[in-house]
Formats: C-alpha cells, structure tokens, sequence
C-alpha cells in the first residue's frame, strides 16, 4: 500500500539517497531503471519541480526524449547491487529488471512505471529541458565532469506526487 506524502517529508530522506548510492530514474514502455546521482529539487513556476541529468549516450536518455513523464524512485539500503548494476549497464544490453530481480507498477498520476521496491516514489511530468550549455558553465566543472564534451540534458520534471510505500 501507497500513501501520498508531502514533499516536507521525504526532502531529506532523498537528498540523502542521491548523496549515498544513488536513486533510480525510469523512463519508458517496458521500463528502463537508471542509477543517478545529480538531481535537484525545488520550487519553479509555482510548481515543484525534480530535475534530473542524463547524458545523450545513455539509453535511458532516447526514452526519456520520446516520454511525457518519468518517475524517480528511492531504494532500500540493500539494494546497492542493484543500484550499481542500473547505473553502470545499459538497458540496450540487458533487461535491468529482470537481472536485478525488480518489479514495476503503473504510477497513478502519470503514464510511467515506478519500482515496486521503492519505499519512496516521485511521480514527474516534464515541462521543460534543455542541454547545459558549455558557454554559460564553469570551465572547472567541463574538465572535471565533461572531458569527452557529453553535456547533460536536464529533465525539469513537475512533481505530480510523492508517494510512500507504508
């Protein structure tokens, strides 16, 4: 059973996750999983919104380009394995949740999938994106985290719901 949450609620909860081993983001019909580690959370246009970053060479970036919305899901401390695996293979590959043995369920407000396993789910309609621009971002930041000038596309995804497993 779900129950819907407030932000105020899991905010630290999941700023720690993204701080430790990461949080899934899944995009896509089947559904992909994709570990991530950079995301920001906050208040635009009046809305909450959760960004997310995924580079154009990920798979997960082509669902994301044909989708409306995603979710973003938060994992058990024993699934670091999995949170591993998910962010270090391809979904072109390798069906990421047979190999991690995860199950999906369809979001109630919105078209995506979250992991069953979560205990905390974001439910996330995307309202804008864009690339990082290299003329605009710290040059210490493209040799540190752009070497090979793969520039993230960031997702502004409208938190529809949150919502925890209980």
């Amino acid at each position: 059973m779900r129950k819907e949450v407030q932000l105020s609620e899991v905010l630290n909860e999941t700023l720690d996750k993204l701080d430790g081993d990461g949080i899934l983001l899944v995009a896509g019909n089947p559904p992909n999983p994709m570990t991530i580690g950079w995301s920001t959370i906050g208040h635009i246009w009046n809305k909450q919104i959760m960004n997310v970053l995924v580079r154009p060479v990920r798979h997960t970036f082509n669902l994301m380009e044909s989708a409306r919305d995603f979710s973003v899901c938060i994992l058990p401390d024993q699934y670091r394995e999995e949170l591993n695996l998910c962010g270090t293979r391809s979904g072109r590959d390798i069906n990421k949740l047979e190999a991690c043995n995860l199950h999906v369920e369809k979001c109630s407000k919105v078209d995506s999938f979250f992991i069953s396993e979560s205990t905390i789910h974001f439910e996330c309609r995307i309202v804008h994106k864009q690339f990082l621009d290299p003329a605009t971002l710290d040059p210490a930041i493209i040799k540190r985290f752009y070497p090979k000038k793969d520039f993230h596309m960031v997702y502004y995804g409208e938190i529809i719901g949150i919502f925890r497993k209980s």
